[in-house]
């Protein structure tokens, strides 16, 4: 796993400037530690960052093809990479190294742009081709690794995290409001949209074509979807004659998957919770290498939230040695700083902080490459959402739909004021009636209840943040109502919360890659194919074909264990009267100089619920509306100028030369307060150690 960074200029006229692509390196420096790369062609900048795993002796950065016409920069992994080169080789393409990375260029010699499916894996890479004068940015089918652009004076800018293209010096860091919206709607940012005005993030399964011409006119910018996600029509499912032949073939995919990501130069260790989906993982681990993985579990220091009885149980029957790290209420909110900075989002979910740490010391440990076990819930039907949506739909037929009526008592009860026409509006926007729309309402209750009337007149009230996903609802129509929902998962929680907030970015922060076996496209298409009853069953019994396979190699009380979500506290450690930090960025005079929220409302709901949430197991969608509202304001300080808090904030090298006069704030979020200030090397150091 590296990062990536660069730009073009699309009239192909003024040339790079090294330093501006230096500085767009070093601002990723984390995601690749061990070596650095640079090309330069007239108009064209590539920058790579490298964490040395696949070939380290002999993997550099850039890769070129025979003749260097080709050249690529490349972030993530081609777990199929060794199988792509002997037939490459074949067709006599040469190659200069046993890497990855290098497979890319020759793909592109050969098969132009149907070299998408022949890529298996996680990445995102930039491919500039000298003579057809173009220029790829790619992005994975379900979105891991990162990529951003952004358009300016008729150049193009982009790399793996927002940092490298605030630190071009061509782009300023603004809000927009429509992003953090996106925040208060779907707990996360999934899709094109960032929080940062004029900066777009490369959609999953898509890539960018950036074609310069000659004649000195403009160049263009064309998107292009080569994947998304498909399911056979309701009735349709694969139904064998025997059911071991489905849970066998699940089982020889998920082997693979494992194998294939076992595929490293430097150890590979895993992260263990109390659930199946990483125990499973870890156990196939060791069956496949003879050797059980080092685990990482976390202990969350509050009873309701521990799980780690379960995971050291999980430790036993793999037979793993574990590492487990403690982590306070207090240690996650005094990290926030540094996750904030990792992700460049404010975070609603507060056990990201917890991922984070845990990075941190997988890190300290001295490995590169950690196994999880994202993206089972979302092809098999894990989460709580999808079993309520099956309770609620229970007497629906056809356009007779009482659920609708449980639908908005519920969501009345837990979130007062949400009207009808609310809940209805978000499944319009998702084609009917799916399993996440209540989560999303409830939550999407706190942009009601926080925001300013002149942040609200700043989001366009003809749309909603659901709006800009884009889907295509008229495929989705002919699935089974189950595949609609995991459909959205893949959309929504998978790349924006999950993805984003709690697996790559956390990690590439503290320089380890993390690896996703339930994300292997094989594996994908094969769960799209199954019998609903083989994901959810009824409605308490999830994940039936994996509880089956995992019955094979663990014990029931593994196997069987009920879902239970990784979560953290999210009240009393935030919003207690001696935490400074908070008093700070939730003080009258900081939400007054952002703007985005009411300062009495945000008091009052502190002051209404404090004693409430001190109760294990009593967080409200208010509370989680509180931590959006607190980490909006910290992202806020750090990314947009400081003046909020008296932590350190973020600032490119053409800001941090500016001096006295960077203290004055953002041109577009003036801040009368003098911020605690650190040039860039020293804010980041701080960030990332202190905090």
């Amino acid at each position: 796993m590296c990062g990536i960074a660069g730009a073009i200029d699309l009239k192909n006229q003024r040339p790079i400037d090294s330093r501006m692509l230096q500085h767009m390196s070093d601002a990723i420096t984390h995601r690749g530690p061990d070596e650095e790369g640079h090309f330069i062609s007239g108009s064209v900048g590539l920058a790579a960052r490298r964490l040395s795993i696949v070939d380290l002796e002999d993997g550099h950065q850039p890769v070129f093809n025979e003749n260097r016409s080709i050249v690529a920069v490349y972030n993530g992994e081609l777990f199929d990479h060794r199988e792509l080169r002997k037939d490459l080789q074949k067709r006599g393409h040469t190659f200069q190294s046993q890497c990855d990375s290098e497979v890319i260029v020759h793909l592109w010699e050969q098969y132009g742009e149907q070299m998408f499916e022949h890529l298996k894996g996680q990445f995102a890479f930039a491919l500039y081709d000298s003579r057809q004068q173009i220029l790829l940015l790619v992005r994975d089918r379900v979105g891991i690794c990162p990529l951003h652009w952004t358009r300016q004076d008729n150049r193009v800018y982009f790399g793996s995290e927002i940092k490298a293209i605030l630190a071009s010096g061509a782009v300023s860091a603004a809000v927009d409001p429509r992003g953090i919206d996106q925040i208060f709607s779907m707990f996360a940012i999934p899709g094109r949209r960032t929080p940062f005005n004029g900066i777009s993030a490369v959609a999953p399964g898509h890539y960018l074509k950036i074609q310069l011409n000659n004649s000195g006119s403009t160049g263009t910018i064309a998107e292009h979807q080569y994947w998304d996600l498909d399911f056979p029509d309701h009735g349709d499912e694969w139904r064998p004659d025997r059911p071991e032949e489905l849970i066998d073939g699940f089982q020889e995919l998920f082997y693979r998957a494992v194998d294939r990501r076992l595929r490293a130069d430097v150890p590979v260790v895993g992260y263990l919770s109390g659930g199946i989906d990483s125990a499973t993982v870890l156990k196939t681990a060791a069956i496949r290498s003879g050797t059980a993985p080092q685990a990482f579990s976390i202990k969350i220091d509050s009873p309701f939230f521990d799980e780690s009885a379960a995971a050291l149980n999980n430790a036993d029957a793999i037979g793993c040695p574990q590492t487990l790290i403690t982590c306070s209420p207090q240690e996650l909110r005094d990290n926030y700083a540094h996750l904030i900075w990792s992700t460049e989002n404010p975070v609603v979910d507060t056990s990201s902080s917890a991922l984070d740490i845990l990075a941190k010391e997988v890190n300290r440990r001295g490995y590169k490459v950690v196994l999880t076990g994202e993206g089972a819930d979302e092809a098999l039907g894990g989460y709580p959402w999808f079993k309520v949506n099956k309770l609620f739909s229970l007497f629906d037929k056809g356009s007779f739909q009482p659920s609708q009526i449980f639908r908005y008592i519920a969501a009345r009860i837990a979130a007062p004021g949400k009207t009808f026409t609310d809940i209805k509006q978000i499944q319009k926007a998702f084609g009917g009636i799916i399993a996440q729309a209540g989560i999303y309402g409830l939550m999407s209750a706190n942009r009601n209840r926080f925001y300013s009337d002149s942040f609200h007149d700043q989001i366009d009230k003809d749309g909603n943040a659901f709006e800009d996903l884009k889907l295509n609802v008229q495929k989705m129509k002919s699935w089974h109502p189950l595949n609609q929902s995991l459909y959205i998962g893949y959309k929504t929680i998978l790349p924006g919360l999950l993805l984003n907030h709690k697996s790559d970015r956390v990690t590439m922060a503290n320089s380890v890659e993390a690896r996703y076996p339930f994300l292997d496209e094989d594996l994908i298409q094969y769960c799209t194919r199954l019998p609903v009853e083989w994901k959810l069953k009824r409605i308490t019994r999830d994940k039936q074909v994996l509880r089956q396979m995992a019955a094979r190699m663990l014990p029931d009380q593994v196997a069987r264990r009920p879902k239970k979500m990784f979560r953290a506290p999210c009240g009393d450690h935030f919003f207690h009267d001696d935490c400074k930090l908070t008093a700070q960025l939730l003080s009258e005079e900081s939400l007054k100089k952002t703007g985005y929220f009411l300062p009495s409302t945000v008091r009052s709901v502190m002051l209404e619920k404090k004693n409430r949430w001190r109760l294990p197991g009593r967080q409200s969608f208010e509370a989680m509306g509180l931590v959006a509202v607190f980490s909006t304001q910290l992202w806020h300080h750090i990314f947009l100028g400081g003046g909020l808090c008296d932590l350190p904030y973020y600032s490119t090298p053409q800001q941090s030369t500016k001096g006295s006069e960077r203290t004055k704030g953002h041109p577009s979020h003036p801040l009368t307060s003098t911020p605690f200030h650190l040039n860039k090397k020293s804010a980041i150091s701080k960030l990332k150690t202190d905090l």
